[in-house]
């Protein structure tokens, strides 16, 4: 087992618009009057980011640096995990290797793909297009889109970020297969996603969509004139001083992506071919990079309150059935919100704000819990540790709420 050694390597009082979010979230599609509101046409002026904290080992949680003794490195989970409540780190490390052939340990700031973690910042550069009165989420999708086929004529910027739109997902395509392994320009996957009829009328249902985001992307393009990774850099990454963090164009120094193929040793997983999820999964990060946007995210230094309280609305329609006999998620943009204890033993109810993400090689789980203001943040470059992954960030947050240690998952 290899991880690093211990030697290397203002919570802002909550504002009442804060606070109101919650409220929001959990009466959840009871404010249908946003379909209707304008947006604000304000800039985000909030009290400055508490500085960041020093990057290294924090081992404070010892049922959770038990636990990651024994899987940490192996073929159970290999990554990073962190752990902060507040503005104070719990738990900081890594485990297992950046590249084994090249005999390359993990390190605190290595680089990971985010796969699907990456639709939260397409779902913020749309809102803050909105905060700065150059579009609207109410806007069609045809208004920025041309051409635009005649299905889409109900379809909403809103519908793509929240799975609503009812276009096929990319994975639900004939020659998903090849397009799987084919790279695309942006132009390409929309006009891709032109080919293809409605699955259901935009709004009636909810269906994790791909291609939704795509499109977002392109609208962001559209609206800005920048591509989606200059502006996101521009707006969010360089303000925020997160200098690992960007679009994983082959050339990033992303960490080795690993699957469990066989009994050997974990399999390379080098073709990564993100240009197929360019607006939905294309991002790569770090684990105090991803603290620094959560920090941001969550205490209002990015968005207004009213496009927060949009980003974290559950707008599934109301017949959504519960998932696997248990309360559904809320379906976000770009972020889910449910109570993911429900899914360890011994359970805890306390609702947490999260995304996951998996895509060549990477295995990911992000999780914010608003009450208690911790952050969760697990990392793998392991495909194939998934219930690892979700088990170790639920035993994260339970440790650092006070709550009893999970020891299994029953999903």
């Amino acid at each position: 087992m290899f991880h690093v050694p211990r030697n290397a390597g203002n919570h802002p009082r909550r504002t009442l618009a804060v606070l109101g979010l919650f409220v929001a979230v959990a009466v959840g599609a009871g404010f249908l009057a946003w379909r209707t509101h304008e947006p604000e046409q304000v800039r985000v002026v909030a009290d400055p980011m508490p500085s960041r904290p020093p990057v290294e080992v924090v081992q404070e949680l010892p049922q959770l640096e038990a636990q990651l003794e024994r899987w940490g490195g192996t073929r159970a989970f290999t990554g990073g995990v962190l752990v902060a409540k507040g503005d104070q780190v719990l738990f900081r490390q890594v485990y297992g290797w950046a590249d084994q052939s090249a005999g390359r340990p993990l390190e605190l700031n290595s680089r990971f793909r985010l796969a699907s973690v990456s639709k939260q910042f397409t779902a913020a550069a749309v809102l803050r297009l909105q905060d700065e009165g150059k579009l609207s989420v109410w806007d069609p999708v045809c208004r920025w889109i041309q051409p635009c086929p005649a299905a889409w004529g109900p379809i909403r910027i809103h519908h793509l970020l929240s799975h609503t739109s009812g276009i096929p997902d990319l994975m639900a395509r004939p020659g998903w297969g090849v397009r799987r392994v084919t790279p695309a320009t942006p132009d390409e996957l929309t006009e891709d996603s032109m080919r293809y009829g409605l699955q259901f009328q935009p709004g009636t249902k909810v269906r994790y969509d791909n291609a939704g985001f795509n499109l977002a992307a392109a609208i962001v393009e559209k609206v800005s004139g920048q591509t989606l990774p200059d502006f996101l850099r521009t707006a969010f990454f360089d303000p925020l001083g997160m200098n690992d963090t960007g679009y994983d164009d082959g050339a990033s120094d992303v960490v080795m992506g690993y699957a469990n193929l066989t009994s050997g040793p974990p399999t390379p997983q080098p073709n990564a071919n993100v240009s197929i999820i360019y607006g939905a999964g294309a991002l790569y990060s770090t684990l105090d990079d991803m603290l620094v946007w959560q920090r941001a995210l969550h205490r209002g230094h990015l968005l207004s309150p009213n496009s927060y309280r949009q980003m974290t609305a559950d707008h599934a329609p109301d017949d959504t059935p519960d998932e696997r006999g248990k309360p559904r998620r809320l379906w976000g943009y770009g972020v889910f919100e449910k109570e993911l204890g429900r899914q360890v033993s011994p359970t805890f109810l306390d609702s947490q704000i999260f995304h996951t993400g998996s895509w060549s090689g990477f295995r990911n789980l992000v999780t914010y819990q608003p009450d208690a203001d911790v952050t969760v943040i697990v990392l793998s470059n392991n495909y194939h540790t998934r219930d690892a992954v979700f088990l170790l960030s639920q035993q994260g947050m339970a440790e650092a709420m006070g709550r009893p240690f999970p020891t299994a998952t029953h999903r």
